[in-house]
């Protein structure tokens, strides 16, 4: 009977575990959108991480926006908080915590005249995603007009 030292059995569950997640982006805007309850308009905005922003009677700061890299499955999360401002000048903090704007409805601020929610991140500084091109069509397609040949 042979004996399997435990350490090589940590050192072959973590080589074969599956692979890895990606790093998670940290961009330095969030993107917001907020519904005015009274004239139902939808105003998009977005915030630098660690500033405030004025939506209505709310103040909006995000402190932390993370997304994934295009190679990966959308994750957008976002640190925020927001407080309201009271007729007396006064803050009243009516929401801490986690968005996550592909469920917008999990974690939004539903307040009796303003919602908010996060719609994405962005880095401005950030090269631009790979396009993708349409395939060139094909030159031997008997239906392309431009492989026609002449009729006699």
């Amino acid at each position: 009977m042979r004996f399997i030292a435990p350490g090589a059995c940590v050192i072959a569950l973590t080589l074969f575990a599956g692979p890895a997640l990606a790093d998670r982006i940290e961009n330095p805007l969030a993107l917001f959108n907020g519904l005015d309850k009274i004239t139902g308009v939808t105003t998009s905005f977005e915030v630098p991480i660690n500033q405030e922003y004025k939506f209505g009677g709310l103040i909006v700061k995000p402190f932390v926006c993370y997304t994934r890299p295009v190679t990966e499955e959308p994750k957008t999360t976002s640190f925020v908080q927001v407080d309201e401002l009271e007729a007396n000048g006064e803050r009243k903090r009516v929401f801490s915590g986690w968005m996550f704007a592909e469920s917008p409805g999990l974690n939004a601020v539903e307040h009796p005249t303003f919602d908010v929610w996060l719609t994405g991140c962005r880095d401005p500084n950030a090269p631009p995603p790979p396009k993708e091109e349409a395939p060139a069509p094909a030159t031997d397609d008997p239906n392309n007009e431009d492989n026609a040949t002449p009729e006699d």
